[in-house]
């Protein structure tokens, strides 16, 4: 099996990186489609309309559904034909950006990332998540590229609420473990059309591992402040850069499964994308028999960060056993992540991981008391 290392085009990050925008649109094309939350377009719509018509570059703003659905999408789409539009801009969080992502994909027409949060590490990935108009995971959808540019304005992610920057180190925290996952069954990565990982990658993931245990809790009270230090600069680039590229390359396992598994309840509806990962990456080291310092470490860091450390934290107080078991019968699906690992996963297992991940949360919030 050959190795394999995928990426974006170009990667632009700093406070007021924003206005360099027209500078990097006008080598993808002239006329633009803008998507984005209508939050999203009110904070960074004015920057960019004015970067790009210094550079001349024609741009049509619409607003974003809400949620990355087949039919959000394909609404997106027609709107882009019809303007004839030959770039695509998706501002905003995780969702806008996969539905950018995906419309850029459906046109074959470039695509500029600008999150206004780093939630997730959506940004760089050749992947969209579809979801169902109710909001529950339904697949993924493999893009034929990465993004040709990610902008990435830190001074506009330090004004943005702490808790998505917090969610963003949730699922990066995903990163090195799925990816040591990965790498140690030997499984091909489907989100790179089979290739098997580079040393790079594997640096990458520990790299990101290690920038969130040592910049994660200044960063999160630096943006507390609204302001923006060279902590938050390196967690920004972790939760981006460094778990996008690696988790991209490295592959997902349990982690994201469990997510996946938890969007199935509707009492976890209110709870971002990291938040649910990070939970599911304890449950991921616990189902595969990691030692318990692994666990306390990442335990450690969730607290000190506020990530979820048992099913209560996700507005899941008492759960039912049929509860629980729905979520990890959908993490055992035919085709999902959950099976990266290096040895056959049963839903029975993944269910006593929960319980007992959920338990060791409990105890650890005991004892921090």
């Amino acid at each position: 099996m050959s190795l394999l290392f995928c990426s974006p085009g170009r990667y632009i990050q700093g406070a007021g990186a924003m206005k360099e925008i027209g500078n990097h649109a006008v080598r993808l094309g002239n006329s633009a489609l803008l998507v984005g939350g209508r939050t999203a377009l009110s904070l960074a719509g004015p920057q960019i309309l004015a970067s790009l018509a210094e550079m001349n570059v024609v741009c049509h703003q619409e607003c974003f559904g809400g949620i990355s659905s087949r039919s959000e999408i394909d609404r997106l789409v027609a709107v882009a034909a019809a303007k004839q539009i030959d770039i695509v801009i998706a501002v905003g969080g995780g969702a806008a950006i996969d539905a950018g992502k995906a419309v850029s994909h459906e046109l074959r027409s470039p695509v500029i990332v600008v999150p206004t949060t780093v939630a997730t590490d959506a940004p760089c990935s050749a992947l969209s998540v579809i979801y169902t108009e109710s909001g529950v995971f339904e697949r993924y959808l493999l893009l034929r590229r990465n993004p040709d540019c990610i902008l990435v304005d830190t001074a506009l992610i330090a004004q943005s609420p702490v808790r998505f920057l917090v969610a963003g180190m949730g699922d990066a925290l995903a990163t090195y473990w799925e990816s040591d996952t990965c790498a140690r069954s030997g499984r091909k990565n489907p989100l790179t059309g089979g290739g098997s990982q580079t040393l790079a990658t594997r640096s990458l993931a520990r790299l990101c591992y290690e920038t969130l245990l040592e910049s994660g809790v200044q960063a999160k009270l630096a943006v507390s402040r609204g302001v923006v230090t060279p902590a938050v600069e390196a967690i920004v680039e972790a939760n981006t850069l460094l778990s996008g590229l690696s988790s991209e390359n490295g592959g997902h396992a349990g982690g994201h499964a469990v997510h996946n598994g938890l969007t199935t309840l509707a009492a976890t509806k209110n709870k971002l994308h990291g938040e649910k990962v990070a939970f599911g990456v304890q449950v991921q080291l616990v189902m595969e028999g990691r030692p318990q310092q692994a666990i306390s470490e990442v335990q450690a860091f969730c607290h000190a960060v506020g990530l979820p450390l048992c099913l209560a934290d996700l507005d899941l107080a008492a759960p039912s056993l049929e509860e629980i078991r729905q979520v990890a019968q959908a993490a055992v699906a035919k085709e999902e992540t959950m099976h990266a690992t290096w040895f056959p996963v049963s839903a029975a297992m993944v269910e006593a991981a929960i319980w007992t991940a959920d338990a060791l949360g409990a105890r650890y919030l005991e004892s921090a008391r």
